[in-house]
């Protein structure tokens, strides 16, 4: 009997081992958006999704909510405006007298018309002449710049690479756009060509960027996956104050950093927890700010883990939003009772991290807890890492702003599927480092291109991504 209880107690140690371990590999494959670092897209879209409420604890209505301040469309200038339409009684409509004209501001009703057709052709002819000295026929050349324009001149050029790059257009797309509203048929090869073209106009540009991009003091740096022609490579996001510069790069690890950013870079980067950077900041003493809301993922998961590493996580994660609490609600930043209230909590967050921590070892010796273990690990050895914002003036705790410029990249390769070849990888981060940069300084993206392609056809200087240089 003895013998008997002693088996199965054996036993019982097995299956709750084997219990304990498929529990982990199940959180682990439910892990989503919010307990991991996997992308939104691919979290179950299947589950019904919690309805938004208001302060009053009732279900908010879609649309604008109350207090929200109404946004209306500025209306056109008059020097904007091609055709006045005058609507005015000449009686009363109610009686039909006389009636009189008084000093009061119209009302007024604008509309936008395309015209019948929006584009203008141009045509050039080189007669021949005929020289009796030579006894050869001679054809003045045509100029320089609409022998690189060639069928399209700038506008169009730079409509195409807007369509592309901007609204995300497939080569497909825009030539049913050429059709059917310009009334001009193209091929496909044609388009890639022209955003060719538009690269090499912006070559000038893009590397005053990446000649710039080490001098900078702070950086946000992110990177997402990028297929050319199949094969796995990488685009690589450099968030800096005024600009954005993406690289299209085959490695993921810190050769791209050491290339772009060299081994004497000396600002802070904001990052993930990704070992590039962890290897970067080890190998040149560089100063990282470890992103927050990543952190807070792998703390979320550990709540779907047993009840002692769900407890340890529950603790972590109550720490780190009394920390982003101050942040939120402490009205001045640079003040030093904000700077003491960061200190005191970023104890705190040490503290619950580095102590307590569930630990258990299997039959063979090996941990069980490893996600509590992990933790604590990670703030033993760059705990620090995760504070630098307290004491490096505009750092964010987060790399949020690197993740929002990479995005609409995402949707760009979702669409076109990546590039075919190295000069395709070439046009799409100049491009794409064009729109990232004006959208966040605030200006066209059109006009840029535009520009930077009158330069190119002209022999002109490139214009340039920085604010206050031409």
């Amino acid at each position: 009997m003895i013998a008997r209880l002693c088996e199965m107690d054996i036993l019982i140690e097995e299956l709750k081992s084997e219990n304990a371990a498929l529990k982990i590999q199940i959180a682990t494959l439910k892990k989503d958006s919010s307990t991991s670092s996997k992308k939104p897209s691919s979290d179950d879209i299947t589950k019904k999704s919690k309805d938004k409420k208001d302060k009053d604890g009732k279900k908010r209505k879609k649309g604008a909510q109350p207090g929200h301040p109404r946004n209306t469309r500025p209306p056109f200038e008059p020097d904007q405006i091609d055709f006045d339409h005058i609507q005015r009684f000449s009686g009363c409509p109610v009686c039909g007298g006389h009636v009189n004209d008084i000093d009061l501001p119209p009302r007024i009703q604008q509309q936008v018309e395309l015209i019948e057709v929006p584009i203008e052709i141009h045509e050039h002819r080189s007669y021949p002449v005929w020289c009796p000295h030579c006894q050869e026929i001679h054809y003045k050349p045509f100029p320089e710049n609409v022998i690189k324009e060639g069928l399209f001149k700038s506008q169009i050029t730079a409509l195409v690479a807007y369509l592309s790059k901007v609204c995300h257009a497939s080569f497909s797309t825009i030539r049913k756009f050429f059709r059917d509203i310009l009334g001009i048929k193209v091929s496909r090869g044609y388009l890639a060509k022209i955003i060719t073209k538009v690269s090499l106009s912006l070559k000038d540009p893009y590397d005053e960027l990446l000649n710039r991009i080490p001098l900078e003091s702070r950086l946000n740096i992110d990177e997402t996956g990028h297929k050319q022609n199949g094969d796995r490579f990488w685009t690589w996001v450099f968030k800096a104050e005024l600009y954005v510069l993406f690289k299209i790069d085959k490695s993921r690890g810190s050769k791209v950093l050491i290339d772009v950013l060299g081994e004497q870079f000396e600002g802070v980067i904001g990052c993930d927890y990704f070992g590039a950077y962890r290897k970067f900041m080890r190998k040149f003493n560089v100063t990282v700010q470890f992103c927050i809301a990543h952190l807070i993922r792998d703390i979320r998961f550990m709540l779907t883990l047993d009840k002692e590493q769900a407890d340890y996580g529950q603790r972590l994660l109550d720490a780190v939003k009394a920390m982003f609490k101050i942040i939120h609600e402490h009205p001045d930043k640079d003040s030093q009772d904000f700077i003491d209230s960061l200190e005191k909590v970023k104890q705190e967050i040490l503290d619950a991290a580095v102590n307590d921590v569930p630990s258990q070892l299997d039959k063979d010796g090996k941990e069980t807890k490893r996600a509590a273990q992990n933790m604590a690990r990670r703030f033993r050895n760059h705990g620090q890492q995760y504070f630098e914002f307290i004491t490096t003036p505009g750092m964010d705790p987060t790399n949020n702003v690197a993740e929002q410029a990479i995005r609409f990249v995402v949707i760009d390769r979702h669409i076109t599927q990546g590039t075919r070849s190295e000069q395709g990888n070439r046009n799409s981060e100049r491009l794409w480092t064009v729109i990232a940069t004006c959208a966040l300084q605030g200006r066209s993206a059109y006009e840029f291109i535009l520009c930077a392609v009158q330069a190119f056809y002209n022999n002109d200087p490139a214009p340039s991504l920085l604010p206050g240089y031409s």
